[in-house]
């Protein structure tokens, strides 16, 4: 057993700008951070990973740095970096970065050079090309829609953005910008800080020759991930990194990286590849999604059978050589409990029923903002009111297309990300207690039911119910560590697994929907010694033998042994 700090560990994400807004310009930043630093403690969070923070523009909500040393001027100063950093390790909480190394702001340094000139001795430090037939280089479509090549009318090229146009990708060809990103981990690794996040680290390496990806109609395609996500240079770059700089410091490291396996994944976090401690993987967010996953916008009834499939997967090729991270919220997804639960009559069901499945399998849970007290997918009638850049491209993408402006505001409130970056709702006061100025976005309506004040205040909430699982999972080596195996792997409406380690054994049920099935657990489960260690409702008991009737997004954790 290979046991690890950041294996055992609790993760919560903080999306700065909407966390807490401590000088009422409607903006979150590090002092509104380090005013909630004990509410963190109290949940039981062993470590934060905060979103970007770094002097950008803005254009993508700081995922577009300008400065990779500097702190963004709306969230404070490197001093009130400091301090948060102190402060987090005073209460024994490690703090990871969110690290974009794929591109950078259109306005950093590098680029204004490398854009200044042909000749520049930093032209090569992005990806130019020359356009082909009148127009771009190649078909690739862009994460944010439209060509992935922004033409640059001075010098007649064009350059490579897989994210917005002011995000250009850096040349990870070039040694010299190789160089430049160690540097600058070292320096923030130096100041004390627990790891990193690498945002997009699939996508850092690009077929050669820049091939149009396949397509008969010579249409962009979407997204051409073939062409650009977990090619196999991609590990040669991540192992020269680790052996030449994080190996030289005790990190948690976790990248995104989407459109792979878990067979695939292994080559990014197996013990023996020396690479990243876990990945996100995005195969269970594309259950709603039409078209094998492409298709964000277009919308699909989600199957709990393929959940199944898919999360078992996951922890079974993983086990004993990879480690899973794993999750149902981030600030580029919508609310879970809206999504995966029911965000009306049974959000606080549901909302732990979610909560139960992400910390009682094997894998690091992440929690995002909000999601320890049920916080849900907003609805704003008007188009005006968002904010994230990918809405607003798709928003236009779809107007130009015909498509209805009820459909597209459907798929926007199903999916868009800013259902997950509006405002913390704190208290009942206006503007849910974030600012006491004009949010950046506005926070949504139902703060006055939902909000942490209330949550603290009320023993039954989805904040204490978080509490008691955090500390069921320090307390239990089994969940950490334990082997999974699925039953009942044909039930429509049930999820259920045991944890086994050593001579410890869990068993979790999981109904995922409101209607009430019988539960018909295997002879295999031996349930003379059962021991009730959570439920999200009252008498959950096995007295009445092996089959028997859940409650709506009832959620069960029980000792066999």
């Amino acid at each position: 057993m290979n046991k690890k700090w950041w294996k055992e560990s609790v993760v919560y994400q903080i999306y700065p700008m909407s966390f807490k807004d401590s000088d009422g310009d409607g903006i979150g930043d590090l002092q509104g951070v380090i005013s909630k630093l004990d509410y963190l403690k109290d949940l039981g969070i062993d470590v934060i990973w905060i979103c970007p923070i770094y002097q950008s523009p803005n254009h993508d909500n700081g995922y577009d740095i300008s400065d990779y040393c500097a702190i963004m001027d709306a969230f404070g100063t490197m001093k009130d970096f400091d301090e948060l950093l102190a402060e987090a390790h005073a209460r024994g909480i490690k703090l990871i970065m969110d690290l974009v190394v794929n591109h950078t702001s259109d306005e950093h340094p590098w680029f204004i050079e490398s854009r200044s000139s042909k000749d520049s001795p930093k032209r090569d430090y992005y990806v130019w090309r020359q356009g082909k037939n009148g127009g771009p280089p190649n078909n690739w479509e862009s994460f944010f829609s439209g060509s992935v090549w922004e033409y640059d009318e001075p010098s007649g090229d064009y350059y490579l953005h897989l994210f917005s146009k002011h995000q250009p990708d850096l040349n990870w060809k070039n040694p010299e910008v190789i160089e430049e990103i160690y540097k600058m981990v070292r320096w923030w690794l130096d100041k004390g800080i627990d790891g990193f996040r690498f945002d997009a680290i699939a996508h850092i390496v690009k077929a050669e020759g820049f091939p149009d990806a396949d397509d008969p109609d010579n249409r962009p395609v979407v997204p051409a991930y073939q062409m650009f996500s977990n090619l196999e240079k991609v590990h040669d770059l991540l192992r020269d990194l680790n052996r030449k700089v994080l190996l030289n410091y005790d990190l948690m490291t976790v990248g995104e990286t989407s459109g792979l396996g878990p067979e695939q994944a292994l080559c990014y976090i197996g013990d023996e590849r020396h690479e990243l401690n876990m990945v996100f993987q995005f195969e269970h967010m594309q259950l709603d999604a039409a078209f094998g996953g492409t298709g964000k916008w277009e919308l699909r009834p989600w199957n709990l059978l393929e959940l199944k499939q898919i999360m078992s997967k996951w922890q079974t090729v993983l086990h004993g050589k990879g480690w899973n991270a794993n999750y149902f919220n981030n600030h580029d997804q919508p609310r879970a409990v809206s999504r995966f639960g029911n965000d009306k009559l049974y959000r606080k069901e549901s909302a732990k029923l979610l909560a139960t499945f992400i910390h009682t399998l094997e894998g690091t849970p992440f929690v995002y903002q909000g999601e320890e007290i049920g916080m849900t997918n907003v609805r704003f009638d008007s188009i005006d009111d968002y904010r994230d850049v990918e809405i607003l491209n798709y928003y236009e993408e779809a107007r130009k297309e015909r498509i209805p402006e009820e459909t597209i505001m459907k798929a926007i409130w199903s999916k868009g990300r800013d259902n997950a970056r509006t405002p913390m709702q704190w208290d009942s006061s206006p503007q849910a207690g974030f600012t006491s100025g004009v949010p950046w976005i506005r926070v949504n309506a139902n703060y006055p039911e939902v909000n942490a004040e209330e949550a603290v205040a009320d023993p039954d909430s989805v904040y204490h119910y978080y509490r008691r699982l955090i500390a069921l999972r320090k307390a239990h080596e089994v969940i950490v560590y334990g082997d999974y195996q699925l039953l009942l792997p044909l039930h429509p409406e049930i999820y259920a697994y045991t944890r086994s380690c050593n001579e410890s054994q869990l068993l979790v049920l999981l109904n995922f929907f409101e209607r009430q099935p019988v539960c018909e657990l295997p002879d295999s489960i031996e349930l003379e010694k059962a021991e009730l260690l959570l439920s999200n409702y009252e008498g959950s008991s096995l007295d009445s033998g092996r089959d028997f009737t859940m409650q709506p997004y009832e959620a069960r954790v029980y000792r066999l042994s």
